[in-house]
Order: structure tokens, then sequence, then C-alpha cells
């Protein structure tokens, strides 16, 4: 697996991390602890050193299996968690609001310290932003718990990019997780600009389009109520038979190069910039074996330039989340 370093930090990672959520959260009830446990161990056993996980996947249930999963390999992994939320006092799913002051960061850094079952936190993500608290006292708590040895490195999560100026002024910013794919391409006007210009790290979540782009899902689909994409716009039947044409390109290119069209998505992802690092994710071993054929997967200037004039006859259709969502992201 080739490495790849998030911007001008020293984070060194796999050019693909895996998203940890579904094994927990989201996706349906909690998976199976000892296959996830071996799920882990066979990312690990093939390269991928970089494991997204937060407070908020279970809550945390997910910190605690990565925790007791990757204890056998501390200091050949980089572990990614997150605060934002005030979780519910009884441990159930979900949220009661955002909050991100101070006594509240450090809180929520002491839990997931103990739940990974490590000294330090390697990055730490805002997982969205607080328009009750100043970003400067967030990036400034964090600053403080760098200096404590607590944290390694600061990161946000859907975040406007003027505030993760604000922030990066106080704290330098490692990485920025953002929704990212060839189906959620609305950053790359803002967001990829000033990363680029500040020397930080992207992290794109859900590269897959929250498994649309594997072309595995249609408008016969059916989702539990266990799954969150029953909730969203962009899984309604009629949507999703409306984006089938993002599919079909897929397809077509898949077959050419030989490859999934998971594989494409993922391999033009990781063409656009070399500090970017999707973290797919999944809780099947032939999904994860699919995913990280993508990294070996060379798309030339042709292809790519194919993708994009196909793509841009394409317009998605539905919203990625609810209002009440979407209005969290992009402060």
């Amino acid at each position: 697996m080739q490495k790849r370093k998030l911007g001008k930090s020293n984070i060194e990672v796999s050019a693909l991390g895996l998203g940890c959520m579904g094994m927990s959260f989201s996706y349906g009830p909690p998976k199976d602890k000892k296959e996830m446990t071996d799920l882990l161990h066979a990312a690990v056993d093939r390269g991928i050193t970089f494991f997204d996980t937060a407070e908020v996947y279970g809550p945390y249930l997910n910190e605690e299996l990565l925790g007791e999963a990757l204890l056998p390999f501390r200091g050949k992994v980089v572990i990614a968690t997150k605060f934002a939320y005030e979780l519910k006092p009884d441990g159930s799913p979900g949220w009661v609001r955002l909050n991100s002051q101070p006594e509240h960061i450090r809180r929520a850094v002491e839990g997931s310290l103990k739940r990974l079952r490590v000294d330090t936190i390697d990055l730490l993500y805002q997982h969205r932003v607080d328009p009750e608290v100043p970003i400067e006292d967030v990036a400034g708590t964090v600053k403080n718990l760098i200096e404590q040895g607590k944290v390694k490195h600061f990161g946000m999560s859907e975040a406007a990019a003027k505030t993760i100026r604000r922030a990066h002024a106080v704290q330098p910013v490692a990485a920025v997780q953002s929704e990212y794919s060839l189906w959620y391409r609305d950053r790359e006007q803002d967001l990829l600009p000033t990363l680029e210009e500040l020397g930080i790290g992207l992290v794109p979540y859900s590269p897959l389009g929250k498994g649309f782009l594997t072309g595995k899902i249609d408008e016969n689909v059916k989702f539990e109520s266990t799954d969150f994409r029953s909730t969203l716009p962009r899984f309604t039947p009629e949507a999703l038979k409306a984006n089938q044409a993002l599919i079909d390109l897929l397809g077509q290119i898949a077959q050419h190069k030989k490859a999934t069209p998971a594989q494409i998505a993922l391999a033009w992802l990781l063409a656009q910039k070399p500090w970017i690092v999707p973290i797919p994710g999944t809780t099947k071993l032939n999904r994860l074996e699919e995913n990280i054929g993508a990294a070996a997967l060379e798309l030339t200037s042709d292809d790519l330039r194919d993708i994009e004039s196909a793509a841009s006859k394409i317009t998605v259709q539905g919203a990625r989340y609810p209002e009440h969502i979407e209005r969290m992201s992009n402060i």
C-alpha cells in the first residue's frame, strides 16, 4: 500500500484509510465484535494504517472496538477520533446538541483516550462546528491538549473555508474531513483551494457515496429503519433511479480498466491531489480488498478527462442530508 502525507503535517498514512462508523453505528445494528476485530486486523495486514472513529459512533462502541482491536499495533497505525456532540445521558444512539465548550472538549478527550487505550490521540477532529463557541476557543483548547501531550494533531470536519482559516491561525489544522466523491463535489470551489494554500490534508468520508457508487444499489433497494440512508433524500427510489447515470458512467470506465465502479470512484479521488486520503468504510472483507485494489489503479490524464467530461453532463438528484442535518455543515 502506498503512503501519503496529510498536507504539510508529518502524518504519514496509507493512501486509503478505513472508516469504521458502520461497524457500530448508522448502517443497522452494531456488527459482531469478533468479526469486526478480524476485519480490522485484516486491514492492518493489507497495509492500511489510518483508521477513523468518533465518540458518537455507538455512542462509544466504535472507539472501544478500535481500542481493543488495534492495541497490538500501537505506534504502527494512526487513529483519528472526533468530539462535538453532547451525547444522551442514557447512552442511547444520537445526541442532545452540539457542544464545543472547552470543558466539554477536555472531558470528551479523556473519555476517548480511555476507550482507545492510548496515551495520545493521533488526530482529533471537531466533528461539526459549534456556532455557539468561537472557533478560536476550540482551536486554543486543542492547542493546550497538544501541549499536554494528550493530542498530536488537530482536525476539523465539514467546516467552512473561512472557519478553517480562523482555526488554523490559532492551532495549525493538519486535516479536514469532508464528504467528497463523484456524486458530492460541492466543496471543490472553496474548500480544496483553501486546503492547498494552507497545506492541510483532505480526508474524504463517504467516498463511495454511502455505498451508491459501488453500483450495488438501485431504486428497488429496501433500507431497514436502523439504516440512516432510509432518511436521506438522495436515497429515495426516485433519486436512486435518476442518479443511475453516474453508475452507468463508472461501469463503462470500470469495464475498460478491468476494475469495479467502486475502484474507479476511489482512484478518481486519489488522482485529484496527493494530499487526499479517502476513508471508505466497510464491514466485509471482500469489499475491503476491492477498495484496497483502487490504490494500485492508475487513471491516465485521458481517463480523468473522459470522466470529467461525462460527469459534467450528469446532475445528481436529491439532497445529501435532510435540511436540519445539512444546516450543521459548512459553518
